[in-house]
């Protein structure tokens, strides 16, 4: 397989999964730190960041592996907490600063070009004690954060993700309260800050976009994360439209406001709306954009940045009871078809990420895309007899081929990424 000159091929790591120095050199407490310390039931045997691959002190190390694979392109995250101990500019720790610049400039020196996440998931602490995602104020701290981040590295950095995975994050971290702050608000939480995140994103796109791209000439998006769905029944109409709401509340629900035309997807808005009546609110749990906000969100992505991992399957599910959930409220059940490979959560189905790529040039005119995260995770400890992990990878590859060299697909895909949530 020859991919067509200039495709970029990367890995992606994240601050917290990676870094370790929790508290090292003037570095604040982030929601990951409070949580993890806990302990309990929620943190699987105990287990903290406080470590990890130790990459704050032994960067060359992972250096020695970039330029080892010869990658092109290198995406990682930034702590907040690490730069702004408290999450504000009020107090800049300049030891963040420069374990930054040694990164962004180290990867320049060996011609591997940074994609720098804002923010995966781990909030400064000092923030969360203010209401965190669920309060309106977050909008402007990230906004701040973002310029100082902006200011400080955009010189260099030309690759801006402001915010990973935002469904993902919003549902576990705010609905279901599974990732810190822990606390869980289902039905209600996770759209309050998916509305919030959303509207964050939008607002540093236009601070950079006001402020830094003349002389900075670089690029921002936001990275969100979709599997590919099929109806369990391709017959059946019910599965059909299941399958269609699956994306919706998935991909589309971030994807169609900061693409399309600044608002939900209108099945989102329908759907959540007949079941808030259904519960007996007095209005949609799904927060509503004013018609200003709309024109301040939309058009606010320069590429879509994706993760895909796998791929499900859909049926119809009626939520009989008007039972509080997410996906009671998309009126879905998700399961994989027994005969694919798998690992945990993710199942080898490589024809998927053709099928989501075809889906997004399709819907969101042809846009450059990012696949910012893929891979396949493997137990702990990984062997390394890897086959699996490596027939994985060698099918997705075929199948992203046929997606960016088939003339009737046509698409415009310019980087793939290995690692973050799938690759240890």
């Amino acid at each position: 397989m020859a991919f067509p000159a200039g495709f970029g091929w990367g890995a992606s790591t994240a601050a917290y999964q990676v870094e370790g120095g929790w508290d090292a050199d003037g570095k604040g407490p982030s929601v990951w730190d409070t949580f993890t310390h806990q302990g309990g039931e929620r943190v699987f045997k105990n287990q903290t960041g406080d470590v990890a691959c130790g990459s704050y002190t032994l960067w060359e190390e992972d250096l020695k592996c970039i330029k080892q694979l010869g990658l092109t392109h290198y995406c990682f995250s930034l702590s907040w907490s690490r730069l702004l101990p408290d999450g504000t500019t009020g107090f800049i720790n300049q030891k963040g600063i420069d374990y930054y610049n040694k990164i962004i400039d180290d990867l320049l020196a060996n011609g591997v070009m940074p994609i720098v996440t804002l923010y995966h998931f781990d909030l400064p602490q000092a923030l969360e004690n203010k209401g965190g995602w669920l309060s309106e104020a977050i909008v402007e701290s990230f906004d701040k954060y973002a310029r100082f981040c902006f200011s400080t590295f955009g010189d260099r950095v030309k690759q801006w993700i402001t915010i990973n995975e935002p469904n993902i994050f919003a549902l576990l971290a705010y609905d279901l309260g599974i990732f810190p702050p822990g606390i869980p608000h289902v039905g209600t939480g996770g759209y309050q800050a998916a509305h919030n995140l959303i509207k964050a994103h939008a607002r540093s796109w236009h601070s950079y976009d006001s402020l830094f791209r003349r002389e900075q000439k670089g690029m921002v998006s936001l990275a969100i994360f979709a599997p590919w769905v099929e109806p369990a029944d391709p017959n059946s109409l019910s599965d059909q439209e299941a399958a269609k709401r699956a994306i919706a509340f998935s991909l589309d629900f971030f994807a169609k406001p900061i693409f399309t035309d600044g608002d939900y997807p209108e099945v989102v808005k329908s759907q959540i709306a007949f079941m808030s009546k259904k519960q007996g609110y007095p209005s949609s749990r799904l927060p509503e954009f004013t018609e200003e906000e709309k024109r301040m969100i939309k058009g606010t992505a320069d590429f879509f940045a994706l993760h895909y991992y796998t791929t499900r399957l859909v049926k119809y599910q009626e939520n009989k009871k008007g039972e509080l959930g997410f996906l009671q409220d998309v009126e879905i059940e998700i399961f994989p078809d027994p005969s694919w490979i798998s690992l945990g959560w993710i199942y080898v189905v490589p024809w998927g990420i053709r099928k989501l790529l075809k889906y997004i040039k399709d819907t969101y005119n042809n846009p450059v895309i990012y696949i910012t995260e893929n891979g396949f995770s493997q137990g702990d400890p990984a062997s390394l007899d890897d086959t699996q992990r490596w027939e994985y990878f060698r099918q997705t590859f075929q199948e992203l081929f046929k997606g960016v060299t088939t003339p009737s697909f046509g698409l415009w895909s310019a980087l793939f990424c290995t690692g973050g949530d799938g690759v240890a």
